[in-house]
């Protein structure tokens, strides 16, 4: 994932905005992860950075735009619009941490990785489930075809025959 650093020293109290639409980010991070989306319409995040007294860095933007995913159902490939606010706090780190941190102190100058966090706010816009719609009848497990589109001829699976006596049972 490309790491896009940001000085954060000479930014107004009051901050200062920024646009990031290189897809060069997104498209990265979707093939260092191994993940099946595609580029729909370009994604957009809008970040206003603000430095905090505190040490820590206070970001809040949107990030819009769409992306092409297949369907956990039927597999058929559809677009998933993305249309997010997000709030963030990044505190500088005192001290060596054993994960990388996205601030950062580079000879008294304040950055702040904004690659990571702009990475981390579209992969949680992403569905944990993506579906084409609701109504998905996805694909028949015997023959394929996409039971959306076309009905099969497969058989309904009978299940083990040797339990095939308890078919009928009923419970009292």
């Amino acid at each position: 994932m490309p790491e896009q650093w940001i000085a954060v020293s000479d930014i107004p109290a009051d901050g200062r905005e920024y646009t990031f639409d290189d897809q060069t980010l997104w498209r990265e991070g979707c093939e260092a992860y191994s993940l099946a989306v595609k580029p729909g319409r370009d994604l957009v995040a809008k970040a206003t950075i603000m430095p905090q007294s505190d040490g820590g860095i206070l970001v809040r933007g949107t990030l819009t735009g769409s992306v092409v995913m297949p369907c956990d159902r039927c597999a058929g490939s559809y677009e998933v619009e993305i249309d997010e606010q997000y709030d963030l706090f990044e505190q500088l780190p005192e001290g060596e941490t054993g994960e990388a941190p996205r601030v950062r102190e580079v000879s008294g100058e304040l950055q702040l990785d904004i690659g990571a966090l702009l990475w981390e706010e579209f992969a949680l816009s992403l569905p944990v489930k993506p579906l084409c719609s609701e109504e998905c009848k996805g694909v028949c497990p015997g023959c394929g075809k996409d039971l959306n589109t076309e009905s099969c001829e497969c058989s309904g699976d009978e299940g083990d025959e040797r339990l095939a006596v308890f078919r009928n049972l009923k419970i009292k």
